[in-house]
């Protein structure tokens, strides 16, 4: 039933347009703090490496993960765009050319995503929808930054038994969480079209991870407690 829900809603997506995506709040650091009390308060899991964190955002020691160097990133927890800001973010002009609102004190015009979240509401409202915002060791945010996901050879462990590899401005995460990967980014293209989130270039990589990472308990119930909130569902996962 699952597989024939998933099959569905790809063939939907193209029609379904916008109106499926984030309607209500534009602030992505309104969007952290919700996720962090109201949908990871029983769930302190990061999402690469699952090592436990607490409520202060502090990462918990464990075995789960050994810091590739010692930072105050390292240590901590930050909030990952599953599908990178800049990967969307490009497809905005304010990104790319700038606005004529986006003026700094000192009358400097600038552009990039600091443009893009002050002239278009569009791009607030994807930056800051919680399907697309994961829990994730700081360190492990930053080194992945804006790579696309991508299976690399070989077993290279540079965070001790978390099973993230980094090769070649790619990302491989661990297996149970590929096919999350895939919903979110499936998703993302469905709710917001035209911005080139899934491409000929990746759709076949991620429907092989949707397929052999099915839809799990906790992915279920993180959708649902999303949508009591932001008001829209991810049919992904439903």
């Amino acid at each position: 039933m699952r597989a024939f829900v998933f099959l569905f809603a790809l063939l939907i997506a193209p029609s379904w347009g916008a109106a499926g995506g984030n309607i209500g709040n534009d602030s992505f650091s309104t969007s952290k703090k919700i996720l962090l009390d109201q949908v990871y308060f029983d769930h302190r899991q990061t999402f690469y490496c699952d090592c436990p964190f607490d409520l202060k955002k502090r990462v918990i020691p464990s075995d789960k993960y050994t810091p590739k160097r010692k930072t105050r990133r390292s240590e901590t927890i930050e909030w990952e765009h599953v599908v990178p800001a800049e990967a969307f973010g490009r497809s905005f002009i304010e990104w790319r050319e700038g606005d004529s609102t986006c003026v700094d004190r000192k009358g400097k015009t600038f552009k990039g995503r600091n443009c893009a979240r002050k002239a278009s509401r569009e791009f607030r409202l994807m930056e800051a929808d919680m399907y697309n915002l994961v829990p994730a060791v700081g360190e492990l945010n930053g080194d992945r930054s804006n790579y696309s996901y991508a299976m690399i050879p070989g077993e290279l462990r540079e965070y001790g038994a978390c099973d993230f590899e980094i090769e070649n401005r790619k990302a491989e995460p661990r297996e149970e969480i590929r096919g999350d990967i895939a919903r979110i980014y499936f998703y993302m293209d469905w709710a917001y079209p035209g911005h080139g989130i899934v491409s000929s270039k990746n759709r076949k990589l991620l429907e092989s991870w949707a397929k052999t990472d099915p839809v799990d308990a906790w992915e279920i119930e993180r959708a649902r407690r999303i949508e009591e909130i932001q008001g829209n569902s991810n049919p992904f996962v439903d």
